[in-house]
């Protein structure tokens, strides 16, 4: 499933068909409730990199809304860091959360939430099933999101 823009231009995040299909079924399993993750893998932050996902780490969403939003307990997100850093060598390539009854682009309160500058924000929306990949760009004390080409690789 790519989002059929050009395939050689701007960024891309190259994510292996089987990590793409769990995190589409945990998405269903887990409806009405947003789920979220972290991704490992090869990150590159050029402005038309190409980041590739190695593994993913599904978290559990501790948001006092988990239907409208989602949060990773800050603890559990500091132990998949340590994971992915320490003992998998991989860097943190991005988070993936889903909008069980949005649309795959980032809403205003993901907008507001976002704090890893050139990361990949993989979003899995239900209704209907689509799967939308977008990087944070940091511009000053703002930023704004960047649509991203999704490659299955």
């Amino acid at each position: 499933m790519t989002d059929g823009s050009d395939p050689e231009s701007g960024p891309a995040l190259v994510v292996p068909a089987e990590i793409r299909d769990r995190i589409l079924e945990r998405a269903r399993d887990s409806r009405p409730a947003e789920i979220c993750g972290v991704f490992g893998g090869e990150y590159d932050p050029a402005p038309d990199g190409r980041s590739r996902v190695r593994s993913h780490y599904p978290a559990e969403n501790v948001a006092e809304t988990p239907r409208t939003r989602y949060r990773i307990d800050p603890e559990a997100q500091l132990e998949i860091f340590e994971a992915l850093e320490g003992g998998a060598g991989e860097e943190i390539v991005g988070f993936y959360h889903s909008h069980p009854r949005g649309p795959p682009r980032p809403s205003a309160t993901d907008a507001a939430q976002a704090t890893w500058p050139d990361r990949s924000y993989l979003i899995v929306s239900l209704e209907p099933l689509e799967v939308g990949s977008w990087r944070w760009r940091k511009e000053g004390e703002s930023g704004a999101f960047e649509r991203e080409r999704l490659v299955l690789g």
